[in-house]
């Protein structure tokens, strides 16, 4: 077990390094002069190539790349160009209402999703499999700005019941975190659906039945930790979605999380929180060496070399 993580965790070096290869190109190629927008509108070609200086644009690529490089090799990743504060204290104050949106969220997707994927599969073909999966198609297809928006007109404007944007109470996570959740939930449940019809298929199952055993304890015992193998590799995947793709629901709540924070520096052309950014959502998949490992718990057959 320890080789196996070791083994992944340096496996996880060349895919960080081209990730910020490729990201410092694209960041640079963003339209639009940086030094120009920290320095103002009203600011002289004297004062702009001052400020360029002063952010080292006006250094060679390379070498640009370069220090950045080495500064991440040391745990800085800069100052943020809008607020003049160190990016990892930019990070660090967004980052858990991020954190705590998307376990919210992946609540919801894997209560709904799971709890429709093993009705849909126990009562295939009948209603409730019709229901679950209509709803699981209809929560892949609603774009998550339009159902944000549906949401708050409905539980904010008119009944009142919930606040519009986040004020750090427990009421103000129900709408971003069903938003967010609910692609993943839909996407969950027809997972769910066509690994627990797989496993109700197989011969051991079959036996249970024959044997006697309760039908309770033939979903529950036989099928759910066999069944959750395959669903625990997507539960992984789609975290790291959830984390990373929380950008538009962060917008369309005004949430004060990661997501708003990239726009806000996208928007303001600032490299170094956009570079700090794009490298953190590239550990998230992190999360997939934590699945592997969950394997040898779900299923005591199963071992790493």
């Amino acid at each position: 077990m320890l080789n196996f993580l070791v083994k992944r965790l340096f496996g996880l070096l060349p895919t960080l390094l081209i990730v910020a290869v490729l990201m410092f190109l694209f960041v640079h190629l963003l339209p639009g002069d940086p030094a120009r927008l920290a320095a103002g509108p009203e600011a002289d070609e004297a004062t702009v190539a001052l400020v360029r200086s002063e952010l080292g644009l006006d250094k060679p690529m390379p070498q640009q790349f370069a220090n950045f490089f080495l500064k991440i090799a040391h745990g800085d990743f800069g100052i943020s160009m809008r607020s003049k504060r160190p990016v990892s204290e930019e990070i660090a104050e967004r980052f858990m209402p991020t954190l705590l949106l998307t376990l919210a969220s992946m609540v919801w997707a894997v209560v709904l999703g799971m709890g429709i994927g093993i009705v849909s599969a126990v009562w295939r073909n009948r209603w409730p499999d019709q229901l679950g999966m209509t709803l699981a198609v209809s929560g892949i297809s609603f774009p998550a700005f339009a159902l944000g928006m549906v949401l708050m007109e409905i539980f904010s404007v008119k009944l009142g019941w919930l606040p519009i944007v986040g004020d750090g109470s427990w009421q103000s996570y129900v709408l971003p975190s069903l938003t967010l959740g609910a692609a993943v939930a839909a996407v969950m449940a027809r997972f769910t659906r066509a690994s627990f019809v797989e496993v109700l298929n197989e011969d051991f199952v079959r036996t249970a039945r024959a044997k006697g055993v309760p039908e309770r304890l033939v979903i529950v015992k036989h099928c759910l930790r066999n069944a959750m193998i395959p669903v625990v590799t997507m539960m992984g995947l789609q975290f790291g979605f959830l984390l990373g793709g929380s950008i538009v629901v962060e917008v369309v709540f005004n949430w004060p999380g990661l997501g708003r924070l990239l726009v806000d520096a996208v928007s303001m052309r600032d490299y170094p929180v956009i570079q700090a950014e794009v490298l953190l959502f590239s550990l998230e998949f992190i999360i997939n060496l934590v699945m592997d490992v969950l394997y040898a718990v779900i299923n005591s057959i199963i071992r790493f070399k």
